[in-house]
């Protein structure tokens, strides 16, 4: 390969063409810098000891340079071109953090705005969102630094080495490098309301009392968020809340929510006190925070029917011996879901983000009530997740992250351990590079990415112990207090591009025996080495990531190294997201159990609809789901907002029902969680656009 043709990856991790000419000017400065000149004998001999590969890095030349002076003996020459370099690192930094100063003030919004990790849950860019920003290339640096480190001592320079390349050369993708904490958790909150807050540096007593629960449980979320890079799940949330409202006005409650039990002015009824609870808890959690560079925590809640609720909860006791009550939680919960969805149209209120967790038996749900009360919250507009399963030995506790329960076992001994779960850490494959690389360098695609996947594995399991020496400093209070156990959260194997990849394999995206095949080919392979390395304290699990931010920069990444990019966004899903030929029973068939078998961590069925549906009709779809093994899923139909009014309407309009204006902008999921469309990124708006929304008669006829 000649010069011509090698391809270098820059600091950023863009790649351009390598010029020789930049290391001979490099080395002639430094030769003046010490008051000398370098002949082109000099220049020659240092070149002759400098090895360029496609794909190396800038650094690594620039290492080669380094060596290659000390070998030629031109000691003097080479701390000066250390210190040239040294000080042409700083300014180039100091450059690129005034550019994007400027960049991000210029942009459109914050997510556009962002260079590393563009989040929609970013509502304004400010200087608060711009001081976030700032420090994010500095701790991708330093992450990568601990990471290869580690990754030395356990296994070698070499695959250290190898990590970087396939980072560099982004056929993987390392999520949340700019932050220091682990991913995300669902947690128990018993440490919580045994001890407070003060096990990890707060300074709040447990709870003894329905008021003291709310304001507690706010500060508890707000603590245990800003130790994660991800979302906080808290899965008995309601539970507790439930727990402390019988404690106040008695078992008996829900049968009497109309009753007065506020003697002030505002004569308050029970229902009133809960729903008063609820706003103050919701709306406190979803304002910006300083601690989540200007981010409103990613809070997750669940809810259950009967039979799920029995099978994690069934022997569970408060810390007094009493045990939750059924009858009351199943008022609590459908009261919250009913309050949520109508402050939904009073304010744009993206968390809590809400799954159902629905028991399946015999191609429908167990609990006919609970069935019941899903399809109906949907057909009055609701967005919410919904997880099904057979038997409940796992927990979806976030936009689509699935864990594993059962086999792990259950500890009681500080409250429900088995919902204490959840991701670590998450790396991504880029399959559609993966499989175009191995394709078009005459490689058995299964073959390169088995080999992708195994070092995938080590460089998680060099992540795990970075994480358990953090722990052995006393540097995650979380784990230490019990809020996670460390054993029961996974590292997690993302993909993304599955679709892409298949599309260049030329296989129809639809349910056909040969798309079937790939998935479970290419998925299959990833569950085999979470097999391989799974031990009592590791555990692995897979993941089709939502990819919000990284969609985007796949496509971007391999269109410019002259990949074939069907779109500008990869898919987060078995179908593509523009396809109007699929009905929806197609789609819940494409993330059936033939798609997600070897999908240990999830994935989640987006049905895009213009209109809401009725309860039968819904109801309907939960029977297909049950039928077609479809575990996780949600429906989206695009919220209106009125920029003029601010009229919130939860049908699909152009104009406001309000004030007739047609200045109007849409709630609808970015894929995990729900935010404006204006707040998402320009690539993500593009693809927003792009989404295909199957109309009210299309639906009817396929049902």
């Amino acid at each position: 390969m000649g010069h011509s043709e090698i391809k270098i990856v820059k600091r950023d991790g863009t790649r351009e063409p390598f010029s020789i000419d930049k290391i001979k000017h490099a080395v002639s400065k430094a030769f003046l810098a010490v008051g000398s000149y370098a002949t082109d004998d000099d220049i020659a001999g240092v070149l002759s000891r400098v090895h360029i590969a496609d794909g190396m890095s800038v650094e690594e030349i620039q290492n080669q340079v380094e060596v290659a002076l000390m070998a030629e003996r031109y000691y003097t020459v080479a701390k000066s071109y250390m210190l040239y370099r040294q000080k042409h690192t700083e300014d180039r930094e100091d450059r690129e953090k005034l550019n994007f100063l400027v960049s991000y003030c210029n942009a459109s919004n914050a997510a556009t705005g962002s260079k590393y990790d563009a989040n929609a849950n970013v509502e304004k860019k400010n200087i608060a969102t711009l001081i976030g920003e700032l420090p994010k290339s500095n701790f991708i640096r330093l992450n990568r630094r601990l990471l290869t480190d580690r990754l030395k001592e356990l296994y070698g320079k070499e695959l250290a080495d190898k990590y970087l390349y396939m980072l560099n050369n982004h056929f993987v993708y390392k999520n949340d490098e700019t932050s220091m904490a682990n991913y995300c958790a669902s947690i128990t909150m018993y440490p919580w309301l045994l001890n407070g807050t003060m096990e990890v540096g707060g300074n709040s007593k447990a709870p003894t009392n329905l008021k003291a629960f709310c304001g507690g449980f706010i500060n508890m979320v707000f603590i245990v968020s800003s130790m994660l890079s991800g979302a906080c799940a808290t899965p008995e949330f309601l539970m507790y809340m439930n727990y402390f409202i019988e404690k106040e006005y008695g078992e008996d409650y829900y049968k009497r929510a109309d009753e007065i039990v506020d003697l002030s002015i505002k004569k308050r009824s029970i229902g009133k006190v809960i729903d008063d609870c609820f706003e103050q808890v919701v709306y406190s959690i979803n304002q910006p925070t300083g601690a989540r560079n200007f981010q409103a925590v990613f809070w997750n809640i669940s809810y259950y029917d009967k039979f799920y609720f029995e099978s994690i909860f069934g022997e569970f006791r408060f810390p007094d011996g009493t045990q939750p009550h059924w009858e009351s939680l199943s008022w609590l919960q459908k009261r919250f879901m009913k309050w949520f969805n109508q402050e939904r149209t009073k304010a744009v209120l993206t968390f809590p983000v809400e799954t159902m967790a629905l028991l399946t038996k015999d191609g429908d749900v167990m609990d006919e009530e609970w069935g019941n009360f899903t399809a109906e919250m949907y057909s009055e507009g609701h967005s919410f997740f919904t997880y099904i399963s057979d038997n409940a030995d796992s927990l979806a506790s976030c936009c689509r992250l699935r864990n594993e329960i059962q086999d792990n076992g259950f500890s009681y001994t500080l409250g429900a351990g088995g919902v204490s779960t959840g991701s670590k850490s998450v790396l991504t494959i880029n399959l559609n590079r993966c499989i175009q690389y191995a394709v078009k360098n005459n490689m058995h695609y299964l073959a390169f990415l088995e080999d992708v996947i195994d070092m995938v594995h080590k460089v998680q399991i060099g992540y795990n112990e970075n994480l358990k020496n953090l722990q052995e400093k006393g540097m995650l209070p979380l784990f230490d207090a019990g809020y996670i156990n460390i054993s029961r959260q996974y590292l997690t194997i993302g993909v993304n591009g599955l679709v892409e990849a298949a599309e260049f394999m030329g296989i129809e995206i639809n349910d056909n025996p040969k798309y079937v095949e790939f998935v479970q080919s290419v998925l299959g392979l990833v569950e085999k080495y979470n097999k391989k390395y799974r031990t009592k304290d590791l555990m692995f699990n897979c993941e089709m990531i939502p990819a919000e931010n990284v969609g985007v920069k796949h496509a971007k990444w391999d269109k410019e190294d002259g990949y074939i990019v069907p779109r500008d966004c990869y898919n987060s899903y078995f179908y593509r997201v523009e396809d109007d030929s699929l009905n929806i029973i197609d789609k819940f068939r494409l993330h059936g159990r033939k798609y997600i078998a070897h999908l240990t961590g999830g994935s989640a069925l987006h049905a895009n609809l213009e209109s809401h549906l009725s309860k039968e009709q819904y109801r309907q779809l939960l029977r297909v789901a049950s039928r077609e093994g479809c575990n996780y899923f949600t429906f989206n139909i695009p919220n209106t907002v009125c920029n003029k009014c601010k009229h919130i309407d939860k049908r699909y309009l152009k104009v406001c029902p309000e004030c007739g204006s047609d200045n109007v902008d849409y709630l609808t999921r970015v894929i995990g969680y729900m935010k404006r469309v204006s707040n998402f990124s320009a690539a993500r708006q593009e693809e927003a656009k792009r989404r295909y929304y199957a109309s009210e008669k299309q639906f009817v006829l396929d049902l």
